[in-house]
């Protein structure tokens, strides 16, 4: 069987005629669709309700079934929900003994928007959109256009550079009046448009919204691992700075040029220290909140320790480089930071298998449930 199925998305017909959707059957199409047009002559579902209507009349090589359904006016995903339930209840009403296949009239593409409802409860062979001929095109340039500003996603994607493109004219005018070469204004529009491209390819607006929100977060409830990264972001740059100089140094020190191992060895000599502080920092933030939320585990522990013993290889290593330690030193420092190390995941391993805590079931409730 074949059903022809209107589909008036925001429900012109129930909101102008009062008549309840759906509509079934030949006559009660033609009427629905006479009483919409007295209603309202210029309401393009009057079009749709009798091309309904020729469609069935014209179709003699199977049986035909011939429906209107209705969404609503006030969400698009309210009226998707509406007209799925309008399909169903016409597909239960259907006496039909084989497969039922549907063709979908429209009056656009707003309309079309719902064919992925219909097709999840009925297979459809077509649809028909049926349209003023005049205002076809208009209407589908304004439907794609409003689609485009409702989405987010594709309004950054297309607005935002061409924005962008709209600014090189008001540049220049701003260039001119102090003099600038045009040059300037083109890259500056460059400049803007390849971090765009940039921000764009590597996501750093999601990152960078999801960064904020997870800050915002920590800020209201009071988290030490907000201020603790704050400290470490300026430890990082003291070390940084720390490392710039101890390279200058060894540079100033040296009879020749340095290689790129004497290079690297100096800036990690100046800098690890502060580095280690920096290390040390959150991982003691991170511990603190952990606690303080209920969620601290005995191998959490073993971070401070591991940045300390890092942290003395690499200071040792870049020592001996630089000359500044001798390799007794070096060689104490390697010792020290791999027995550190295993010491404190062994330590805190024997810790949290005596006194970690039992689980649930066998610290509380019935003994017998327990052990069941």
């Amino acid at each position: 069987m074949l059903l022809v199925l209107c589909v008036d998305l925001d429900d012109d017909i129930g909101r102008k005629t009062g008549v309840e959707t759906p509509v079934t059957g030949l006559r009660s199409v033609r009427d629905a669709a006479v009483a919409l047009a007295e209603a309202d002559p210029e309401d393009s579902d009057v079009n749709v309700l009798f091309e309904g209507v020729h469609l069935a009349r014209t179709i003699e090589d199977e049986p035909v079934a011939l429906a209107a359904v209705a969404g609503d006016e006030r969400d698009d995903v309210v009226a998707n929900r509406a007209v799925g339930d309008e399909v169903e209840a016409v597909l239960d009403a259907l006496d039909a003994t084989e497969r039922v296949r549907a063709v979908v009239v429209t009056d656009g593409a707003q309309d079309e928007s719902v064919v992925p409802v219909i097709r999840s409860r009925v297979s459809v062979d077509g649809v028909r959109r049926v349209v003023v001929r005049q205002s076809q095109d208009l209407e589908s340039m304004y439907y794609t256009i409003k689609q485009v500003l409702d989405d987010p996603e594709t309004r950054g994607t297309v607005l935002v550079p061409l924005g962008i493109l709209l600014l090189i004219y008001p540049l220049a005018v701003l260039a001119s009046l102090f003099d600038a070469p045009g040059g300037v204004v083109l890259g500056t529009v460059s400049a803007l448009l390849g971090l765009y491209v940039i921000a764009r390819g590597i996501g750093a607006g999601r990152r960078a919204a999801e960064l904020f929100e997870r800050a915002q977060q920590g800020l209201y409830a009071g988290r030490v691992t907000l201020v603790a990264y704050v400290v470490a972001l300026v430890l990082f740059a003291v070390g940084a700075a720390s490392g710039v100089e101890s390279l200058s140094v060894a540079r100033a020190d040296a009879d020749s040029p340095l290689d790129v191992l004497q290079v690297i060895a100096a800036l990690l000599y100046g800098s690890v220290r502060w580095f280690a502080a920096a290390g040390l920092t959150t991982s003691v933030g991170q511990i603190t909140d952990e606690y303080l939320a209920g969620g601290l585990e005995w191998r959490y522990l073993n971070a401070p320790f591991y940045v300390v013993a890092i942290a003395g290889v690499l200071h040792a290593v870049g020592g001996y480089f630089v000359g500044a330690l001798s390799l007794q030193a070096l060689a104490v420092a390697l010792t020290g930071g791999t027995l550190l190390g295993f010491a404190s995941t062994l330590a805190f391993a024997v810790a949290d298998s005596r006194f970690g805590d039992d689980p649930p079931a066998a610290a509380d409730g019935d003994p017998e449930e327990a052990s069941a």
